[in-house]
Protein backbone atom coordinates (compact mmCIF):
# COMPACT_ATOMS: atom_id res chain seq x y z
CA UNK A 1 0.00 0.00 0.00
CA UNK A 2 1.13 3.74 -0.71
CA UNK A 3 1.02 5.22 2.94
CA UNK A 4 2.07 8.91 1.55
CA UNK A 5 3.56 9.58 -2.14
CA UNK A 6 6.21 7.99 -2.62
CA UNK A 7 6.71 5.41 0.48
CA UNK A 8 5.32 1.84 -0.10
CA UNK A 9 4.60 -0.52 3.06
CA UNK A 10 4.64 -3.84 1.57
CA UNK A 11 1.77 -5.95 2.55
CA UNK A 12 1.85 -9.19 4.01
CA UNK A 13 5.38 -8.98 5.12
CA UNK A 14 6.43 -9.86 8.69
CA UNK A 15 8.02 -7.63 10.01
CA UNK A 16 7.37 -3.88 8.14
CA UNK A 17 8.90 -4.09 4.63
CA UNK A 18 9.04 0.01 3.35
CA UNK A 19 9.53 1.24 -0.53
CA UNK A 20 11.35 4.70 -1.21
CA UNK A 21 9.99 5.36 -4.87
CA UNK A 22 12.35 8.04 -5.51
CA UNK A 23 14.73 8.00 -8.92
CA UNK A 24 15.70 4.71 -8.12
CA UNK A 25 14.38 2.36 -5.73
CA UNK A 26 15.09 2.05 -1.51
CA UNK A 27 13.95 -0.94 0.25
CA UNK A 28 13.69 -0.64 4.23
CA UNK A 29 14.01 -3.81 5.92
CA UNK A 30 12.88 -7.19 4.40
CA UNK A 31 10.75 -9.37 6.17
CA UNK A 32 11.47 -12.59 7.47
CA UNK A 33 13.06 -15.52 4.95
CA UNK A 34 10.66 -16.05 2.03
CA UNK A 35 9.47 -12.31 1.96
CA UNK A 36 12.26 -11.39 -0.65
CA UNK A 37 9.47 -13.11 -3.17
CA UNK A 38 6.68 -10.95 -1.97
CA UNK A 39 8.57 -7.60 -2.29
CA UNK A 40 9.85 -8.59 -5.56
CA UNK A 41 6.18 -9.03 -6.70
CA UNK A 42 4.70 -5.35 -5.35
CA UNK A 43 7.66 -4.17 -7.00
CA UNK A 44 6.57 -5.61 -10.26
CA UNK A 45 2.84 -5.69 -9.84
CA UNK A 46 2.31 -2.66 -7.61
CA UNK A 47 4.94 -0.11 -8.81
CA UNK A 48 5.24 -1.47 -12.65
CA UNK A 49 9.22 -1.08 -11.65
CA UNK A 50 12.26 -3.21 -12.46
CA UNK A 51 13.65 -4.56 -9.11
CA UNK A 52 17.36 -4.21 -10.75
CA UNK A 53 15.86 -0.34 -10.32
CA UNK A 54 16.47 -1.24 -6.41
CA UNK A 55 19.37 0.54 -5.25
CA UNK A 56 19.60 0.31 -1.95
CA UNK A 57 18.73 -1.90 0.99
CA UNK A 58 18.75 -0.69 4.11
CA UNK A 59 18.36 -3.17 7.39
CA UNK A 60 17.47 -0.99 10.40
CA UNK A 61 19.26 -4.04 12.67
CA UNK A 62 20.42 -7.77 12.27
CA UNK A 63 17.41 -9.80 13.55
CA UNK A 64 15.61 -12.11 10.90
CA UNK A 65 12.33 -10.84 10.74
CA UNK A 66 14.41 -7.87 9.05
CA UNK A 67 17.03 -9.31 7.12
CA UNK A 68 14.91 -12.04 5.63
CA UNK A 69 14.47 -11.01 2.10
CA UNK A 70 17.80 -10.05 1.18
CA UNK A 71 19.24 -12.98 -0.96
CA UNK A 72 16.42 -12.66 -2.97
CA UNK A 73 16.32 -9.20 -3.60
CA UNK A 74 19.85 -9.11 -4.07
CA UNK A 75 19.46 -12.06 -6.71
CA UNK A 76 16.84 -9.93 -8.41
CA UNK A 77 18.95 -6.83 -8.37
CA UNK A 78 23.09 -7.45 -8.00
CA UNK A 79 23.69 -4.29 -8.62
CA UNK A 80 21.85 -2.62 -4.81
CA UNK A 81 23.87 -2.29 -2.12
CA UNK A 82 23.32 -3.28 1.54
CA UNK A 83 23.53 -1.56 4.02
CA UNK A 84 23.50 -1.80 8.24
CA UNK A 85 24.51 0.06 11.23
CA UNK A 86 28.14 -0.63 12.20
CA UNK A 87 28.03 -1.99 15.48
CA UNK A 88 25.34 -4.92 13.70
CA UNK A 89 27.29 -5.40 10.42
CA UNK A 90 29.00 -8.67 12.36
CA UNK A 91 26.02 -10.31 12.99
CA UNK A 92 24.84 -10.49 9.25
CA UNK A 93 28.22 -11.38 7.99
CA UNK A 94 28.74 -14.13 10.65
CA UNK A 95 31.94 -12.83 11.82
CA UNK A 96 29.97 -12.25 15.32
CA UNK A 97 28.08 -14.87 17.12
CA UNK A 98 24.27 -14.28 17.24
CA UNK A 99 23.12 -13.55 21.02
CA UNK A 100 21.44 -16.60 22.83
CA UNK A 101 18.14 -14.94 24.29
CA UNK A 102 16.32 -15.91 27.56
CA UNK A 103 13.40 -17.62 27.96
CA UNK A 104 10.94 -19.47 26.07
CA UNK A 105 11.05 -17.27 23.14
CA UNK A 106 14.41 -17.26 22.81
CA UNK A 107 13.88 -20.86 22.14
CA UNK A 108 11.32 -20.62 19.66
CA UNK A 109 13.70 -18.14 18.03
CA UNK A 110 16.92 -20.42 17.84
CA UNK A 111 14.42 -23.02 16.37
CA UNK A 112 12.81 -20.91 13.41
CA UNK A 113 16.23 -19.87 13.06
CA UNK A 114 17.33 -23.25 11.88
CA UNK A 115 14.55 -24.03 10.39
CA UNK A 116 14.82 -21.17 7.87
CA UNK A 117 18.32 -20.61 7.56
CA UNK A 118 18.40 -16.59 6.82
CA UNK A 119 21.66 -17.08 6.15
CA UNK A 120 24.81 -14.69 5.89
CA UNK A 121 26.15 -12.05 3.45
CA UNK A 122 28.11 -8.81 4.17
CA UNK A 123 27.27 -5.65 3.97
CA UNK A 124 28.42 -2.97 1.40
CA UNK A 125 27.81 0.02 3.52
CA UNK A 126 28.49 0.78 7.48
CA UNK A 127 25.89 3.53 8.76
CA UNK A 128 27.20 5.62 11.42
CA UNK A 129 25.04 8.08 13.22
CA UNK A 130 25.13 11.03 11.02
CA UNK A 131 25.75 9.58 7.74
CA UNK A 132 23.39 10.32 4.72
CA UNK A 133 22.14 7.71 2.67
CA UNK A 134 19.58 7.91 -0.39
CA UNK A 135 18.41 11.55 1.08
CA UNK A 136 17.61 9.87 4.50
CA UNK A 137 19.53 10.41 8.18
CA UNK A 138 20.77 7.79 9.55
CA UNK A 139 19.77 8.26 13.56
CA UNK A 140 22.21 5.76 15.36
CA UNK A 141 19.53 4.23 18.23
CA UNK A 142 21.43 1.36 19.93
CA UNK A 143 19.38 -0.65 22.56
CA UNK A 144 17.36 -2.92 20.79
CA UNK A 145 20.32 -4.30 19.08
CA UNK A 146 23.77 -2.36 19.16
CA UNK A 147 23.72 -1.37 15.68
CA UNK A 148 20.22 -0.18 15.65
CA UNK A 149 19.29 2.63 13.57
CA UNK A 150 16.59 4.80 12.54
CA UNK A 151 15.91 6.59 9.43
CA UNK A 152 14.78 10.04 9.30
CA UNK A 153 13.14 11.45 5.53
CA UNK A 154 13.40 15.42 6.01
CA UNK A 155 11.57 16.03 2.72
CA UNK A 156 8.39 14.09 4.06
CA UNK A 157 8.99 14.23 7.57
CA UNK A 158 8.84 10.81 8.59
CA UNK A 159 10.97 8.38 10.88
CA UNK A 160 11.78 5.00 9.75
CA UNK A 161 11.99 3.21 13.75
CA UNK A 162 12.66 -0.24 13.05
CA UNK A 163 11.97 -2.29 16.44
CA UNK A 164 12.80 0.61 18.71
CA UNK A 165 9.21 1.48 18.59
CA UNK A 166 6.10 -0.26 18.13
CA UNK A 167 2.01 1.30 17.39
CA UNK A 168 -0.73 -0.75 16.82
CA UNK A 169 -3.06 1.62 15.69
CA UNK A 170 -3.91 2.89 19.27
CA UNK A 171 -0.28 3.34 21.50
CA UNK A 172 3.24 3.96 21.13
CA UNK A 173 5.10 1.41 23.02
CA UNK A 174 9.31 0.29 22.99
CA UNK A 175 10.13 -3.02 21.05
CA UNK A 176 10.00 -6.35 22.58
CA UNK A 177 11.78 -7.04 25.81
CA UNK A 178 12.64 -9.91 25.26
CA UNK A 179 14.63 -9.52 22.26
CA UNK A 180 16.10 -6.04 23.48
CA UNK A 181 19.99 -6.38 24.22
CA UNK A 182 20.13 -2.98 26.44
CA UNK A 183 16.89 -1.93 27.75
CA UNK A 184 18.90 1.22 29.30
CA UNK A 185 20.44 2.13 26.25
CA UNK A 186 16.82 1.60 24.20
CA UNK A 187 15.48 3.91 26.73
CA UNK A 188 18.23 6.69 25.64
CA UNK A 189 17.16 5.91 22.49
CA UNK A 190 13.94 6.74 22.35
CA UNK A 191 14.72 9.94 24.39
CA UNK A 192 16.73 10.82 21.44
CA UNK A 193 14.21 10.02 19.10
CA UNK A 194 11.52 12.39 20.98
CA UNK A 195 13.99 15.73 20.37
CA UNK A 196 13.84 14.90 16.22
CA UNK A 197 10.99 16.26 14.08
CA UNK A 198 8.68 14.18 12.24
CA UNK A 199 4.64 13.30 11.61
CA UNK A 200 4.88 9.98 10.60
CA UNK A 201 6.31 7.13 12.22
CA UNK A 202 6.62 4.26 10.45
CA UNK A 203 7.94 1.34 12.79
CA UNK A 204 9.35 -2.45 12.31
CA UNK A 205 6.09 -3.58 13.11
CA UNK A 206 2.56 -2.36 13.76
CA UNK A 207 0.78 0.03 11.62
CA UNK A 208 2.07 3.39 10.79
CA UNK A 209 1.13 6.51 12.96
CA UNK A 210 0.39 9.11 10.48
CA UNK A 211 -0.12 12.09 12.23
CA UNK A 212 1.69 14.06 15.02
CA UNK A 213 4.07 11.50 15.60
CA UNK A 214 6.94 13.06 17.46
CA UNK A 215 4.82 14.71 19.89
CA UNK A 216 3.38 11.13 20.63
CA UNK A 217 6.61 9.89 21.12
CA UNK A 218 7.51 12.67 23.44
CA UNK A 219 4.70 11.87 25.48
CA UNK A 220 5.69 8.35 25.82
CA UNK A 221 8.74 9.38 27.00
CA UNK A 222 7.40 10.73 30.05
CA UNK A 223 6.22 6.77 30.34
CA UNK A 224 9.39 5.45 30.71
CA UNK A 225 11.94 4.87 33.79
CA UNK A 226 13.48 8.60 34.82
CA UNK A 227 17.44 8.42 33.35
CA UNK A 228 20.11 7.22 35.38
Amino acid sequence: MEIIPGIHQVDGVNGNCYILVRDGLTVIDTGIPGSGKKILAYIREKLHRDPREIRTIILTHFHMDHTGGVAALKKAATGAKIAIGEADAGYISGKTPLPVYPGFRGVLLRIAGKLMKPGHFPPDILLKDGDRIDGLLCIHIPGHTPGSIGLLDDSTKTFFAGDILRYDGTVIAEGPAPFTMDPIGSHQSIRKISGLDFDLLLPGHGVPLLYGASEKVREYTWTLAPAA
